[in-house]
């Protein structure tokens, strides 16, 4: 049997001692959730059931649903990678190759030193500077695959240093 996740779960104290009894929060819970450890670990989700007495079904329900939501940790930096429409016409299928061909990763996938995860997403909202990508909240614009690949190199470094 694997190892059950063991978080500590008083980091969400404050935020369900907060919304537990307040109808319609379990959005906002969980957003605090990932926002505390990253990601939603399922012994935290699992006790937000408990707290706010919601079926696991439903908590796990809603964090499966909404795609700002992640079951898994991620690296560092955070690549999100616009995928709407002006972003595929303008070539982000390119700036896709090239992160993968740079660190050995394909959407959804972490890097095995956890420094980066890539994550194609619908749209940053950023059609003007398009393709581009955002990192950990700074958006990245007017990409080529060499420009996207010296943003994740020049990361790497900062990464590496700082780790």
């Amino acid at each position: 049997m694997p190892n059950k996740e063991q978080s500590d779960l008083s980091l969400i104290e404050q935020t369900l001692d907060t919304y537990a009894d307040v109808p319609g929060s379990l959005i906002a819970i969980l957003q605090e959730t990932q926002e505390t450890y990253g990601y939603l670990p399922m012994d935290a989700m699992e006790y937000i059931a408990k707290r706010t007495k919601t079926p696991i079904a439903t908590i796990v329900g809603v964090a499966t649903f909404y795609a700002q939501f992640r079951l898994k940790p991620v690296g560092k930096y955070l690549i999100m990678l616009c995928q709407g429409t002006a972003c595929h016409v303008n070539g982000s299928e390119l700036i896709s190759a090239a992160i993968t061909d740079e660190l050995g990763i394909e959407d959804g996938q972490t890097t095995a030193d956890g420094l980066f995860s890539l994550k194609h997403v619908a749209c940053l909202g950023c059609c003007s500077l398009s393709p581009v990508m955002m990192i950990n909240g700074v958006t990245y614009g007017s990409l080529t695959p060499d420009k996207a690949k010296k943003v994740i190199r020049s990361l790497a470094k900062e990464g590496g240093e700082s780790a």
